[in-house]
């Protein structure tokens, strides 16, 4: 538990716990009250509707031709079924109105167990000083060509950057150029680019302890969502050489290779490697992933780390910091990025009863979810397909992933979005802590009790 996060809570957070309980007593009320006997029936109905879906789900990614089909005709159908039936009952009002209390419900009790921005939030250090010799790496086919669209390379320039474009047919090696620039009194080194280049040059950066600059000019962007930078605004990131801030973030190794994103190993992996993947990825992933998922193709993986064994996972993801646990497996955002761990997930679903298990979030049978500072990851291959920050390498085995803790000084504007509060799981015993009568005081570090707060 955090400093402010303390068993008390403030009284904003006690307030918040009780209105979600009430929320609750609502929910379930209304069932009472309209629904009667029938609401055990709708709440079963319900459950069946969503264990079907997911079961189908799985179903349609794990088989092929008619099977494939007849699996998409009953995902779609069966949240359909479930509407026609609370409807000729004339209960769908009934449904809504208590799954509205309950959305309610769940949204009072993540503020109510939100931490301190202090928190989750990286501190921020001084950028200084200024850089002399900025060097800039722009890739103007990333992303679209956002570097042209937005005119990067003059606007960088005009800030007084040195800017190198990545062109012709013939693959440029970005980390050479980088320690180029390093090699001629480049200061500073920054990306608009995708991930994967985002990653070569971090690297070279944190190798020199330079300031590294991120600039969103890839398609998707990821880690620059995670430093809390505007990906719909790329010439906003080139504030950072006038007035920005420093941030010092962790870097994911692997097998020596820097990733700042994460690694995953597995169906996506495989998928990514396919030569036919690039040019039409839904088709070539649909083809794919029956044989992945029922063990036909691919290496039998194993990870180990801290004394855990993860045995045969379909797909396995490392990444650099923890994402938050914002879905199933846990992986949406991560708030922070200089914890000086990595996440680690192994999915392992075999059946559809495996499928529909996963409903039970992070305690699956077929899901695991751990913080390590290394991990090894074996198989019965002598190399594997990776797919490093979204780029699919091929590498020797064993693999080894490690954590590099503040590794890379990165420069941001000084405004910025920033990264949203990460939403907390909702534990209802500590709720229940929270909304309950308030009687006995904090204690101090020496053990003395403190007056209670109000």
């Amino acid at each position: 538990m955090t400093p402010d996060s303390s068993p008390q809570g403030t009284p904003a957070q006690r307030w918040l716990a009780r209105l979600s309980f009430l929320l609750v007593g609502v929910a379930i009320v209304i069932l009472a009250v309209f629904a009667g006997l029938k609401s055990l029936t709708m709440l079963a109905v319900g459950l069946a509707a969503a264990a079907v879906s997911l079961a189908a789900a799985f179903l349609f990614l794990s088989q092929r031709g008619i099977r494939r089909w007849l699996s998409l005709v009953v995902f779609v159908l069966a949240p359909v079924a479930v509407i026609v039936v609370f409807a000729f009952r004339d209960l769908l009002w009934v449904a809504v109105a208590s799954a509205v209390a309950w959305l309610l419900a769940t949204v009072t009790a993540r503020w109510a167990l939100a931490g301190d921005p202090a928190d989750w939030r990286m501190p921020e250090h001084t950028a200084e000083p200024p850089a002399r010799h900025p060097y800039l790496i722009m890739n103007p086919k990333s992303g679209g060509g956002k570097v042209e669209k937005f005119d990067l390379k003059r606007k960088a320039e005009d800030l007084g950057a040195e800017v190198f474009l990545i062109g012709g047919p013939e693959p440029v090696d970005v980390a050479h150029v980088a320690r180029e620039a390093v090699a001629q009194g480049a200061d500073l080194l920054g990306v608009a680019g995708g991930d994967g280049t985002q990653a070569l040059v971090a690297g070279v950066a944190a190798e020199h302890g330079l300031p590294f600059v991120v600039i969103t000019a890839g398609t998707r962007n990821h880690f620059a969502l995670d430093l809390g930078l505007d990906r719909e605004d790329p010439p906003a990131c080139l504030g950072a050489l006038s007035d920005g801030v420093e941030l010092r973030v962790d870097l994911g190794m692997i097998n020596g290779q820097v990733f700042v994103n994460n690694a995953s190993f597995g169906a996506y992996a495989e998928v990514v490697e396919t030569p036919a993947y690039r040019g039409d990825k839904l088709k070539t992933t649909l083809d794919l992933l029956p044989d992945l998922l029922q063990g036909h193709r691919g290496a039998r993986l194993s990870a180990r780390a801290d004394g855990t064994e993860i045995r045969s996972p379909q797909a396995l993801l490392v990444a650099n910091n923890p994402y938050g646990t914002g879905d199933i497996a846990g992986l949406s955002r991560r708030a922070r990025l200089d914890r000086g761990v990595l996440g680690v997930v192994g999915v392992k679903v075999r059946s559809a009863r495996q499928a529909v298990d996963l409903v039970r979030g992070r305690h699956a049978t077929g899901l695991s979810v751990l913080a390590t500072k290394e991990i090894e990851i074996s198989a019965d291959a002598a190399r594997i397909p990776v797919g490093i920050d979204g780029e699919a390498v091929s590498v020797s085995t064993p693999v080894t992933c490690t954590i590099s803790p503040s590794a890379l000084r990165v420069w941001v504007p000084r405004e910025r979005p920033g990264v949203p509060a990460p939403k907390p799981p909702v534990n209802w015993a500590r709720l229940r802590h929270l909304a309950g009568p308030q009687i006995h005081g904090s204690r101090n570090a020496s053990g003395e009790d403190l007056p209670p707060r109000r």
